[in-house]
């Protein structure tokens, strides 16, 4: 989950959660052993602590792996290291 900043790279807070989910979007694809990949911004006018959520499911440690390291993964990441005030992440096994 991000928080972005009101302002970033040109753009508004708003803006910036479409051209995140835009960029994260063009992930969903990019590694073998993808399940599942949900991106997901803030309902508008609701009061929300984070403004844009990923949920993805892997195979395995290798197909994230794989994901992580993905050009367009690399995009994404350059883009929302830019833009993010504040992120939280949880990895775990099922």
């Amino acid at each position: 989950m991000w928080k972005l900043k009101d302002e970033a790279e040109g753009g508004t807070r708003a803006q910036n959660a479409k051209k995140m989910r835009e960029l994260l979007e063009n992930c969903r694809d990019v590694a073998p052993g993808t399940r599942e990949f949900e991106v997901g911004l803030a309902a508008p006018g609701e009061e929300s602590t984070y403004d844009v959520v990923l949920v993805s499911t892997f195979d395995d440690q290798t197909a994230l792996d794989a994901y992580q390291v993905h050009p367009e993964h690399e995009k994404a990441k350059a883009f929302i290291g830019k833009v993010r005030e504040s992120r939280q992440c949880v990895d775990y096994v099922i």
